[in-house]
């Protein structure tokens, strides 16, 4: 496990945003490092800063061929009912967080904003922004919006940003990072899952602090790995995924009690519907590694598994477009860019195209 972030204080939350002024954030409890061996670890640390360079030096090339731009500029608001994602056009707007209203053409005009995310979510007039800072070496960060996109709140995180999720009332964020840059595709990954209570203050790095339980009893061992955290209205309880020995669990969270139980295996990436009764999931279908998963949909009262329309293996966590309805990004097959696409949440239908050029979709609720 990487040492605790550090957290940068920034300016409060304004008035009516649902995050308390003058917070401050606490910091985590100590965690017991699982051991690991250091030249290892040097040596993973130093490829990744330099395959880091490459890309970023290549990413940079490449998009700097292409002056096309993402959308209209000005005007940006994070307002309810608007689908807002951050945009992978070739251009000087790629990674730019846009906007377009609920129920616009996928050929609608996008609204672009002035902050580049590499993972982003909306609520309640909130945005919460991963986003890395930096070129030789870099440093994440977890950044907090008001709706006149000031900055309220950065804090600074281990890892490379890959999930980030807000509750519906906007109080409660969370993100998870590749602490080595890892992929949990790959054994001997290291993901964190960290929890932010926007209104307190209360702030939890990992999610390995909790205790873990399994058919009742503690669950303990060295790889256990947390991601994809959602959150319920209540602002307490929440689901992620954890892995450990080779298997997933869906795990209901309790962030005052500090606890997480298991509810079912082979669950990723989960996403509770707004109406809070389903989750929809990566389900492993394969050991195929380049199609292990399919979006399957779970009815949390009958435990029912609906498998969806959507028939690629897709590497996301999928958002709600409203309770019939989920979206995803599926990356291009020739740049760095992707596509959003929604599908019915009752295996009825077809994939169809949502907006171009786009990911980490979300849809702003009220």
């Amino acid at each position: 496990m990487a040492d605790r972030a550090e957290v940068a204080q920034g300016s409060e939350v304004a008035e009516g945003s649902g995050v308390a002024q003058g917070s401050e954030v606490a910091e985590p409890a100590e965690s017991v490092p699982a051991p690991r061996d250091n030249r290892a670890k040097i040596l993973i640390s130093s490829v990744v800063v330099l395959v880091t360079i490459a890309v970023a030096a290549g990413l940079a090339a490449f998009l700097g061929r292409s002056t096309k731009r993402a959308g209209i500029s000005g005007g940006f608001t994070v307002a309810a009912g608007e689908l807002t994602y951050r945009s992978t056009v070739l251009g000087p707007d790629f990674g730019k967080l846009v906007e377009v209203r609920i129920g616009a053409a996928s050929t609608a005009v996008p609204t672009v904003s002035t902050v580049p995310c590499e993972r982003s979510y909306t609520a309640s007039r909130v945005l919460l922004c991963l986003q890395s800072e930096g070129s030789l070496v870099s440093q994440a960060y977890a950044e907090v919006y008001d709706s006149s996109l000031k900055q309220i709140k950065k804090l600074a995180i281990a890892g490379s940003p890959n999930r980030a999720r807000l509750s519906a009332d906007g109080r409660m964020a969370a993100w998870t990072t590749f602490v080595y840059g890892d992929s949990y595709t790959t054994p001997g990954a290291s993901t964190r899952a960290s929890i932010l209570d926007l209104k307190t203050g209360q702030y939890v790095d990992s999610l390995e602090n909790f205790n873990a339980f399994v058919d009742g009893k503690p669950y303990k061992a060295v790889d256990i790995n947390f991601w994809g955290v959602t959150f319920t209205a209540d602002d307490n309880a929440f689901y992620a995924t954890m892995g450990s020995n080779g298997k997933t669990w869906l795990m209901k969270g309790d962030f005052k009690a500090h606890t997480l139980n298991a509810l079912r295996e082979n669950v990723e990436c989960p996403s509770l519907s707004p109406d809070g009764t389903r989750i929809v999931f990566k389900k492993r279908v394969s050991d195929d590694v380049r199609h292990p998963w399919r979006f399957t949909v779970l009815d949390l009262a009958t435990m029912r598994e609906t498998p969806l329309a959507e028939t690629r293996s897709v590497d996301d966590q999928a958002a709600w477009l409203d309770n019939g309805t989920v979206m995803y990004a599926v990356p291009h097959d020739d740049d760095p860019g992707s596509d959003l696409y929604a599908v019915p949440a009752d295996g009825s239908g077809a994939p169809r195209l949502l907006a171009a050029n786009g990911t980490s979709p979300s849809v702003t609720s009220g």
